[in-house]
């Protein structure tokens, strides 16, 4: 295990002067609760990127609330992306988030192959604290669990690590060794860099990450922790580190900015009325991610 301060980390992206770099989001699009690419978009777009959605589903809520609408847009991907090769879109990143069926996968996989220099990143949104998600079925878990193998960056919490690694879930008190071993296990599967994300343990007022990757040592980046849950932090923090991470940071510099970012959001959102139902409360710190283009 080495400390973060003393790892030599790649940069995965190269910003390239007034280059403003475009992102294909492919995330749900959530009405009430800010998750998916209701925080993609403005995040990304705070860095400086040109975020170009690709909604793998419409919610009218996150499903944290008891009553909900889904509709799958399966169906329409195939002929709304057509229509960017037919205008020449060019792309590059690819950033997936939540699916709504397994065969959004192989439309995530055209986008690779039609865009082979583009960055693949993969949060593997399907479970927290041991569940799985109600509308991932087994066959669209396994599919996640495949592309996950294909990223240059996965963000897997500890229930989406198990799920892919086909392995129990432990719950979030594991040892540094034990973080060492799940993000070496993804890399052998093919990922190219992990950030293990949410290990904390008994008595601790710490969130420890992971990060690793091909030829990396494994690190840890921890933040504090606050003692409650909101819906939505995962997409702000995977949202988060790729917006470092396309303004010319390393992944380690990415997963610190990430996690500091996250905690102050959730401060910021327990002032807020209900705050527990509506989600995460960015929006005034926007200008932190800004800032990472000075």
């Amino acid at each position: 295990m080495t400390n973060a301060t003393t790892l030599s980390a790649p940069v995965l992206y190269e910003r390239a002067g007034a280059y403003i770099p475009r992102i294909a989001a492919v995330h749900d699009l959530c009405g009430y609760g800010k998750c998916s690419l209701g925080v993609a978009i403005p995040v990304l777009s705070s860095a400086g990127c040109d975020v170009c959605p690709v909604p793998t589903g419409l919610f009218s809520s996150h499903t944290a609330f008891p009553g909900w609408y889904m509709h799958d847009t399966t169906d329409i991907l195939d002929d709304y992306l057509a229509a960017w090769r037919g205008i020449g879109v060019e792309i590059d990143a690819v950033y997936s988030g939540f699916l709504g069926a397994p065969e959004q996968v192989d439309v995530i996989r055209g986008l690779y192959e039609e865009h082979p220099t583009a960055l693949r990143v993969v949060d593997p949104v399907m479970a927290d604290h041991g569940k799985v998600y109600p509308t991932y079925t087994p066959e669209l878990c396994q599919a996640m669990a495949e592309l996950a193998c294909e990223a240059d960056i996965l963000t897997p919490n500890l229930t989406e690590a198990a799920i892919i690694l086909g392995e129990e879930w432990k719950g979030t008190d594991i040892s540094d060794a034990e973080a060492e071993r799940i993000v070496n296990a993804l890399v052998e599967r093919g990922a190219k860099h992990v950030v293990l994300k949410g290990i904390r343990r008994e008595g601790e007022d710490v969130v420890r990450n992971f990060v690793g990757g091909v030829g990396l040592d494994v690190v840890e980046v921890n933040n504090a922790y606050l003692p409650y849950m909101l819906h939505g932090t995962g997409d702000v923090y995977a949202s988060c580190l790729l917006a470092a991470v396309m303004a010319g940071r390393t992944l380690v510099e990415a997963t610190a900015f990430a996690g500091d970012f996250v905690h102050d959001a959730m401060l910021v959102s327990a002032e807020q009325p209900n705050f527990r139902d509506r989600g995460v409360s960015f929006e005034p710190l926007l200008g932190k991610v800004s800032a990472l283009l000075a």
